[in-house]
């Protein structure tokens, strides 16, 4: 499931619109995300932060998990902005790689330059739910 040139700008804005309500008195470093569903949603998410610092959640994290809390399950896009392009952590690729493993990521900074890549370009030779023994839980679609 892959965006269509048309769905990035609106989403690259939706996730400039969501930098703009980070909250980051530690970092100082604002990242708004947003992901596009398969049926055409546009879902929101900013950093965290929190004084006891593994508490953090980051921007792409809360995009996906708000998608999911709303009943989203599939993913075509999702766009994260920062002030200098930075790439979604490690923690992010894995969740992103949970729910849509050849999602197309939209890495840009505050300049309007973006980077197009996939989840599996970000994470290869990932690990998920079909690597764990049938039954045994998981995510997926």
């Amino acid at each position: 499931m892959n965006a269509s040139d048309r769905d990035l700008d609106p989403l690259i804005q939706a996730a400039q619109a969501a930098r703009e309500r980070a909250y980051v008195p530690y970092s100082r470093y604002p990242v708004g995300a947003a992901v596009l569903t398969e049926d055409g949603h546009i879902v929101t998410g900013c950093n965290i932060e929190n004084a006891s610092y593994p508490l953090t959640c980051c921007a792409e994290r809360v995009a996906l998990f708000a998608a999911v809390a709303q009943g989203h399950r599939r993913f075509r896009a999702l766009a994260v902005v920062t002030s200098n392009g930075g790439s979604p952590c490690g923690s992010c690729r894995q969740v992103m790689r949970e729910f849509a493993p050849t999602m197309t990521v939209i890495i840009a900074d505050t300049a309007g330059n973006r980077r197009l890549t996939t989840v599996a370009d970000l994470l290869p030779d990932s690990f998920g739910p079909e690597h764990l023994p049938t039954g045994s839980g998981g995510g997926g679609a």
